[in-house]
């Protein structure tokens, strides 16, 4: 990224939260676990720092003690500084501003933070996208085509329930994008758009401005698919692994993905590093006749059973002749005595008492929500 050029970085947090209902009750999307020990908002987060974006905005809209609680200052990010830095962006942040119903109305809610930057181009990003990505090439692509707006889309095969919760672009031989189809009714392969877009600050204003003062909430909609032809919309063509979140099945097959090797080291790259908040665990413990296959488990566990294609989070204990397979626990799950555990979720802090068997299938996994006694 050249360096003359300053870059202001927006994640939506809440943005998708309706996708994965249930893990979002009393979260954001973007503070979602994921992969053992990261929150969904990690990746964004993580490939705007490693683009040289030294200045990030939060945009939040409920259900987010959790999301703060995890960003703190930024300082795993290196984002706590004086000049730029993470900020943190709730709802209501002028009196003009309410609970926003899409993209748009979520930046003219923040508007007097973006204003106050001195940021030449803009990256608008979600978190249900895990991907590690480089954004400068984004941004030097942007420049270089002088596009008004750059869309970051993968191209992937997608069955008919993904489409639905998609947008599929139309984009010619010259990448630019003719047409964008928003949740349509088809399958197969298809440019997925990854929701990062990439502006100028001059053109955001005239856009979000604009679309205040006429009603009009929905990026998606009302600029991208309204405007393709008037505006001059290109694309961005991800090669890299990535996987999104849009379903309970599609988050557990995102996290089942990670015990691949291949996928791991797609995702953690030690030249461009996944960051995430740093807690002090004790390393995790295996008791003697423990078995652990293909597992990813997280710092503070304690294993004294038998774990088979499941990744575990900080602090999750397996007691004695519990089997857990092809499931995901969160942190502080306790796996009583006998357990029989087999394609299920559970969320933070679940107890399942000793004897029970619980079963999902691979495709419907099993979800057990925050701090159930079963």
């Amino acid at each position: 990224m050249s360096a003359k050029h300053k870059i202001l970085g927006l994640i939506f947090a809440n943005m998708h939260d309706e996708t994965v209902f249930d893990i979002t009750k009393q979260r954001t999307m973007g503070s979602v676990l994921f992969g053992g020990r990261y929150r969904l908002i990690d990746f964004p987060l993580s490939n705007m720092v490693n683009s040289g974006v030294a200045e990030v905005g939060v945009i939040t809209r409920s259900n987010y003690q959790s999301l703060l609680d995890h960003l703190g200052s930024g300082r795993e990010w290196d984002l706590a500084r004086k000049n730029g830095g993470l900020h943190l962006l709730p709802p209501f942040s002028h009196v003009a501003s309410g609970m926003y119903r899409g993209r748009l109305e979520a930046l003219y809610g923040v508007w007097d933070f973006i204003k106050t930057s001195d940021a030449d181009y803009v990256i608008l990003s979600d978190c249900d996208v895990v991907a590690n990505m480089d954004l400068s090439a984004v941004i030097d692509r942007h420049i270089e085509t002088m596009a008004d707006i750059t869309v970051v889309y993968a191209k992937d095969v997608l069955s008919l329930e993904q489409t639905q919760k998609s947008t599929i672009l139309g984009v010619n031989d010259d990448g630019r994008i003719v047409d964008v189809l928003i949740n349509p009714q088809m399958s197969g392969a298809c440019n997925l758009s990854l929701n990062i877009f990439v502006l100028s600050k001059e053109f955001l204003k005239n856009i979000v401005l604009e679309a205040a003062s006429r009603s009009m909430y929905s990026f998606e909609k009302d600029i991208l698919q309204a405007r393709s032809h008037e505006y001059k919309i290109m694309g961005y063509r991800h090669e890299g692994y990535f996987s999104k979140i849009d379903s309970m099945n599609s988050y557990y097959k995102a996290n089942m993905e990670l015990l691949n090797s291949d996928n791991r080291a797609k995702l953690f790259k030690s030249d461009t590093p996944i960051y995430t908040k740093v807690r002090d665990n004790a390393p995790a413990k295996f008791g003697i006749g423990a078995s652990v296959k293909n597992s990813l488990i997280a710092d503070g566990c304690i294993i004294e059973g038998k774990v088979e294609n499941c990744i575990l989070f900080r602090g999750v204990k397996v007691e004695k002749g519990a089997e857990v397979k092809n499931s995901i626990i969160m942190q502080e799950g306790v796996i009583g005595q006998k357990c029989d555990i087999s394609y299920v979720i559970t969320d933070k802090k679940v107890e399942i008492a000793s004897h029970r068997m619980l079963t999902g299938s691979q495709n419907y996994p099993l979800y057990i929500g925050k701090g159930a006694i079963i």
